[in-house]
């Protein structure tokens, strides 16, 4: 018989508070990753579509969307922390953005594991709190958020099976 080996996150149990979780590779950010994402959105802010107008504004040039950036920081950490192991996102809190991201930048993101508890009311689940820190290639903080997931334990979830 031959051995299967399934990608996915971490359960609720295998997660420790305090350890950084590095997502590797990085994401390099384009110009048609923010048109699309801008325009998918129906966001007409002219920060990240139009290059002339943008050009005479503080940054001088135009910014990629926070929102992508928000999206694509959370994403970067699913294949190593929650893919097939969440149960459902809570909610994200304490979003900032202390720097823009430009096109062409790539974005780095760490998680760091800020408190964990047994779901009260939910056996075999549990409740996870999440720091997410995304950086650019010079290692510039452009984004922070806090998030909360519900997750499953390894045997629940087994059993669930």
């Amino acid at each position: 018989m031959t051995r299967v080996v399934e990608q996915r996150g971490l359960y609720f149990d295998e997660l420790e508070e305090g350890v950084v979780y590095a997502h590797k590779p990085g994401r390099t950010v384009t110009e048609t990753d923010n048109v699309l994402f801008t325009t998918m959105t129906m966001n007409t802010q002219a920060l990240h579509l139009d290059a002339a107008w943008s050009s005479g504004q503080p940054f001088g040039q135009r910014l990629m969307n926070s929102m992508f950036t928000l999206s694509t920081m959370v994403g970067q950490s699913v294949t190593q922390l929650t893919q097939g192991t969440i149960i459902a996102q809570l909610g994200l809190t304490d979003v900032t953005f202390p720097h823009p991201l430009y096109h062409g930048d790539t974005l780095y993101t760490e998680t760091v594991i800020t408190g964990k508890r047994l779901s009260s009311s939910r056996p075999g689940q549990g409740v996870v709190t999440m720091q997410h820190t995304g950086r650019n290639q010079d290692g510039t903080v452009v984004a922070l958020a806090t998030r909360t997931c519900l997750m499953w334990t390894k045997e629940a979830h087994a059993a669930k099976s």
